[in-house]
Parts: C-alpha cells; structure tokens; sequence
C-alpha cells in the first residue's frame, strides 16, 4: 500500500485576499508555508471570473514552488491556453458555473466525453497529468477511463454534508459509494484521489481506503489557520490521515 499524498487548496488565502484588495494575504506566502509544513502539492483554482485566484498567481507558484502545482480549471479554451502556457504537473478539471460559491457537483464525463477526448489530449501530451474531478458514479469513472484521464478525484461533498447534518445513513450510503467507485477506478488503471469539505472528523475514513493516493483539501484548513496558523492545521490533518492509514494497514 502506498503513503498518502496531501494536497493543500490555498484558493480561500486569495478569496480574503481580494475582499479588500491589494496584496495581503499572499496566496503564495501560503503556499510557501503549506509546503514547509509538509504538504505534497499546492492546489489552485483559475476560475473564470478571478474570484480568487489570478493569472499572476499561477505564475508566482509555478516559479516559486518545490512541490507540484495542482491547476483546477474548467474544460474551456482559455483555460486549457493558460495551462498549456504554464505546463503544472497536474491538471484537474472541474465544472464551472460563474453564480456558484463553490464547485456543484463532479464533471459531467459520461454525456461530454468527445469534446473532452479531444480536450485532455494536448494537456496530456505537453506533459500534465489530467485529472478529472467527478462524482462516485459508475457511469462518469469509465468514461474517465476512456477520454484519456490519468486520475480521477472522487467528490466528497455529500458525504461531508450528511456527516454534518447528523444523517448517517445517508452518510455511510456515500461512503460506501465513494469506496465502490474507488475500487473500480483503479481497476480500470485510474489513481484515485478525493477532496471536497473535508474536515477533521470526515477525513479517517476516505484515508483509509486502500486504492486512495492523494487528498486534497483546502476551505477547512484555510478556516483552521485562523485559529491555529496554517503549519499546525496541516500537521493535525496530516497527522489524522496517518492515523486512518496505519489502522489500514495493521488491518
């Protein structure tokens, strides 16, 4: 079984960032952080309408950074030129709608998986890994397999929302899904990752499953580091993922 990789999101440094204008705080000052605290990637995410992240952050972490950079983007022209431009080490793709707070739901695959063939494949061949951010659904993990992605990152969001609101059944019917998709994903040669409102208390048991490799998670630790600074908050989740993968592997 291999280690764990943990992806830090710095996109909510930008989003405080931009509330007020100007320059503080440095989205990549934490990314900076982010990565002497331990973190194997920095995440980001280019939107359309720059809400948080900019174009001259992406070039200030692509300059800066010893760890890869994870580039979410939407599957649209602009976006695939500035990552083409800039060559990140992963690419994940994600759906966009501009009057979202945050991303709604996994990539639509299954229906898009011609334009998307065909969009992933210059990504692919300027040396990006593509990954493609999805829900726990059969369906969209095969046709992920079958467009030319190299990862798929199962959303987490349901199961986070359901361990919130105290439902647990509706909880462990997530769980379980997210588990059934994990195991056929990696059987159809796929690297499984996962992410979305991840916290403390939901993180056990999506580290503990066997076919996981990557987590990334940004709200959570961003809202964290208020209270206890950015490097402790890694630490704390890096240190309850550890946890989850040594009872795994006592198992």
């Amino acid at each position: 079984m291999t280690d764990l990789r943990l992806g830090v999101n710095i996109d909510h440094v930008a989003t405080l960032r931009n509330a007020r204008g100007g320059a503080l705080p440095s989205p990549l000052r934490a990314a900076k952080l982010a990565e002497e605290a331990g973190a194997d990637g920095i995440t980001a995410h280019l939107r359309e309408d720059r809400r948080h992240i900019r174009d001259a952050d992406i070039e200030a972490l692509m300059a800066a950074l010893k760890v890869p950079l994870n580039f979410e983007m939407a599957a649209t022209e602009e976006m695939q030129a500035i990552a083409l431009r800039h060559r990140p080490h992963a690419v994940c793709l994600v759906p966009e709608k501009r009057e979202e707070r945050t991303t709604e739901g996994g990539l639509e695959v299954a229906g898009d998986a011609a334009r998307l063939t065909d969009f992933i494949a210059p990504l692919t061949a300027a040396g990006c890994r593509v990954s493609l951010f999805i829900a726990a659904e059969a369906a969209q993990v095969e046709a992920a397999a079958r467009v030319g992605a190299q990862v798929i990152e199962l959303h987490t969001g349901g199961y986070c929302d359901a361990h919130a609101e105290g439902d647990t059944a509706a909880r462990d019917a997530e769980l379980a899904r997210i588990t059934e998709m994990a195991t056929l994903a990696q059987s159809l040669g796929l690297e499984v990752h996962a992410g979305h409102g991840l916290t403390y208390d939901t993180v056990g048991p999506i580290a503990a499953l066997p076919e996981m490799r990557e987590l990334n998670i940004g709200h959570f630790l961003i809202g964290e580091a208020v209270f206890r600074g950015l490097s402790p908050a890694i630490a704390e989740m890096r240190r309850r993922m550890e946890a989850a993968r040594r009872v795994l592997r006592q198992d």
